[in-house]
């Protein structure tokens, strides 16, 4: 929000001692925080109004004209120009030796065409201004003052380019403060000054509204008031000078004078306004409903939209003429020819605006107001003071009554003060008196010992509010520090301990963490090979996007970590060690429900010591520390983006905890790496779900020997090695300690199709030696195990 100073004084003084930074800085300390300010004009220097004294053609040129210029001083200066748009007498902008305008340009005496030029003659557009701020100048040519003004006289006072405009950041929950009213209210509160804000005052009106127009109706939770007012006899010219300084100060566009009306309420009163002209309206009559199925408006800026039914529009008895809270329709707009002009001022739900927005692809003025939130009570003030200045600027006479459909609650809240609570909560010290002082001045009221809170104030609902309100303006640097008292202390949820402690695991492996962005490119899924028909090529897509490369969000989080590897590779770093806590985006059947978010683990690896057994120990070291075990590895050969042969998925009980393997070498070629990467993705919320991290139970140091053996198998090339090791565990059973694989051999002393597999069996009872007997049977059952897989014991 830009705040006009010059504007807020019609409404509060602030003492002329205080300059914008203190006022910046007091502003902010009560809690209406201050982003910066600036001072128009600050960038012209030395520019004067200049009176034209003579006009003569140059001598060495068919189109410059050299003119004696009085600019208030006892010389008179020569300047050369190419105008043709000058005569004598006229007043004009004259930047003089030593001048500076907009764009950091520098004006200095020098010579064109041989004859002597100390100065410019400036053009609107040279000063940093448009024909929108002065209607009567022209676009090309040197800008012709038509204001009252002197020779002499600095050039930003003559045509009210000295305002200071301070920038506010407004947070949702305050939408009173997106006006000058509102900025009024804390200013005046916080430098303890007089607040003035006058009721519009309108003089009887010809003929009868409720004639010419009606209203209905016919979704009042979506439209809780709408109120409607008019003027005839419109006349459409440019605005006063005063009210086109004030709008282009607050960063509005000058237009003509009924839209700069409509303009100056909203950021007067915080209200948006819209206005149409009667004539428009088919049938005289307006109806706020929702927006039929397919129905379609062209809105002010030319474009056509199509409507859906939970829409709100303005329409009339044929066809929609605005898109409620968001934007009017062209064929009701203002026009040169328009007589009566019918000023709305309506309350639109928040949520609805901002839903109807956002799917249009609109974000507008009003319906950045309308999403926080507004205060119904205030719709009849403002249409009441468009017509006021209606009146003011001679654009028009007033109709008679006025349209007031209002379906609003106007029961105020009512919060108990309880001044010692408040004086507990916050630490201070601050006399019951004084915190009704601080509320009355910010537009509270009391009764009694409750607190009436103003229709302006949705965000004031109980005591903690109250006691914000005497906080800032007692002053928060006020405020002592002191310790947290009562026993409220921060937790982390169970989730977020399991997400640490996998964070805390990859780190302690050499891994770094990464964070990448959420939304890519559609090129990815081509690059990592999905199949056309893949559904993860189904993706949410942005409705605003910053360019085609972030355009969609991602549903596998495989060329974020191909990215970064890729970056990493052509920057000349000989590995990398990569993982992210990363989501993923799948979105529904409709694309009105919010997608789900999957939570997942990326890993990804290039460098002389990475490949797959490396990346598979990563992954075996965080299910052991997450107490998963006895899980299942099998070979996956029809991923796309993995090589054929080196690729595993990794479950337990049926349910799929991570997929790792070494990329495709085509992927590789897509991201440019000229060497082997390693991708794994483990999918957690499976690892929270299978995780048993329980407190670990201290084993004391075996007292009895273990007893080992050997065990050499012949067995297909097919059947993986942890099937063979689950089944011998099983049929060892609880004696068994460990067993590990300690050679893999093919080559032509073994039948083709076939390996040998060489295994270190370690058995062990708590209690007591093992027998020779014992351990024989054991080995017997391993062996009947494995030939029921198929192997045979090789000698």
């Amino acid at each position: 929000m830009d705040l006009s100073m010059r504007w807020l004084a019609d409404y509060t003084a602030i003492p002329e001692h205080i300059t914008p930074r203190e006022f910046a800085e007091a502003m902010t300390m009560s809690g209406s925080k201050v982003e910066g300010y600036t001072v128009e004009g600050s960038e012209i220097k030395n520019v004067v109004v200049g009176k034209i004294l003579s006009i003569v053609p140059h001598p060495d040129s068919d189109h410059m004209v050299i003119c004696k210029v009085d600019v208030g001083g006892p010389e008179i200066l020569q300047i050369v120009t190419g105008a043709q748009n000058l005569k004598v007498g006229d007043l004009v902008p004259a930047a003089v030796h030593g001048a500076a305008l907009p764009g950091g340009h520098k004006i200095k005496t020098s010579k064109l065409r041989g004859e002597l030029s100390q100065g410019m003659l400036c053009s609107l557009s040279e000063l940093g201004l448009t024909v929108h701020d002065f209607p009567n100048a022209i676009e090309e040519g040197i800008w012709v003052l038509d204001e009252p003004c002197e020779p002499g006289q600095d050039i930003r006072e003559a045509m009210g380019l000295n305002d200071t405009v301070v920038e506010f950041e407004i947070t949702p929950n305050r939408p009173d403060c997106l006006s000058v009213t509102g900025l009024a209210r804390e200013a005046s509160a916080t430098f303890g000054s007089e607040l003035k804000l006058p009721e519009p005052k309108l003089p009887q009106g010809k003929g009868n509204l409720n004639e010419m127009l009606s209203v209905e109706v016919k979704n009042s939770v979506l439209c809780p008031r709408y109120v409607a007012r008019a003027v005839t006899n419109v006349k459409i010219m440019p605005s006063p000078r005063w009210m086109r300084e004030r709008l282009r100060a607050s960063g509005v566009r000058p237009i003509n004078n009924i839209v700069d009306i409509t303009n100056y309420v909203m950021l007067e009163y915080g209200q948006p306004m819209h206005a149409f002209d009667v004539n428009c309206v088919a049938g005289g009559k307006l109806v706020i409903r929702n927006a039929e199925p397919g129905e379609t408006l062209e809105t002010l800026d030319g474009v056509v939209r199509t409507l859906s039914p939970e829409m709100l529009v303005i329409a009339d008895a044929e066809k929609p003429s605005a898109v409620a809270g968001v934007m009017g329709g062209e064929s009701s707009g203002i026009h040169d020819e328009t007589v009566t002009v019918v000023f709305e001022s309506a309350n639109f739900l928040g949520s609805s605006v901002r839903t109807t927005a956002r799917k249009l692809g609109m974000r507008t003025e009003a319906s950045s107001r309308f999403e926080k939130g507004l205060d119904p009570a205030i719709c009849r003030a403002a249409a009441d003071r468009a017509c006021e200045l209606v009146i003011l600027l001679g654009a028009g006479e007033p109709v008679e009554g006025v349209i007031d459909v209002d379906s609003s609650s106007h029961t105020p809240t009512r919060v108990t003060l309880e001044a010692d609570w408040i004086n507990e909560f916050l630490g201070i010290t601050v006399s019951r008196e004084q915190m009704v002082k601080t509320l009355e001045s910010l537009g509270f009221s009391m009764d009694g010992d409750e607190v009436i809170v103003p229709s302006w104030r949705g965000d004031v609902l109980h005591k903690a509010d109250i006691a914000e309100e005497v906080a800032r303006f007692y002053g928060y640097n006020k405020i002592p520090s002191t310790a947290i008292q009562g026993g409220v202390y921060g937790v982390i949820t169970p989730e977020q301990k399991l997400e640490r402690l996998a964070v805390s695991t990859l780190l302690a492996q050499g891994m770094s963490e990464i964070c990448s962005y959420t939304f890519v490119s559609p090129k990815v899924f081509d690059k990592i090979r999905l199949p056309a028909q893949s559904p993860l090529r189904r993706t949410v897509n942005i409705l605003n996007p910053l360019g085609e490369d972030t355009s969609v969000m991602r549903t596998t989080v495989f060329p974020s970590m191909m990215e970064v590897l890729a970056r990493n590779y052509n920057n000349r770093n000989a590995s990398a060690s990569l993982f992210e806590l990363a989501k993923e985006f799948i979105p529904k059947e409709s694309a009105d429900i919010l997608p789900d978010e999957l939570k997942t683990i990326a890993l990804g690896l290039y460098g002389e010591d990475a490949d797959y057994y490396h990346l598979k120990g990563i992954v075996e070291e965080l299910l052991d520390v997450f107490g998963i075990h006895d899980y299942d590895v099998a070979a996956v050969c029809d991923h796309p983006t993995f090589h054929p042969g080196r690729c595993a998925g990794i479950s337990k009980d049926g349910r799929s905890i991570a997929l790792i393997g070494e990329a495709h070498p085509a992927v590789c070629a897509n991201y440019e790496m000229g060497t082997r990467a390693y991708l794994g993705r483990i999918d957690l919320a499976a690892l929270f779900e299978l995780a048993d991290v329980s407190d670990r139970v201290y084993h004391p140091l075996p007292r009895f020997p273990a007893s080992t053996r050997d065990l050499a198998l012949l067995c297909d090339d097919s059947l993986p090695m942890l099937t063979i090791e689950k089944a011998v565990s099983k049929a060892i059973g609880k004696i068994l300690e460990s067993i590990s694989l300690f050679d893999c051999y093919k080559g032509s002393q073994i039948p083709e199709g076939k390996k040998s597999l060489a295994f270190a069996i370690s058995m062990r009872a708590s209690d007591r030696t093992l027998t020779d007997s014992e351990v024989n049977a054991a080995m017997d059952k391993a062996l009947a195990a494995v030939k029921a897989l198929g192997c045979e014991l090789r000698m």
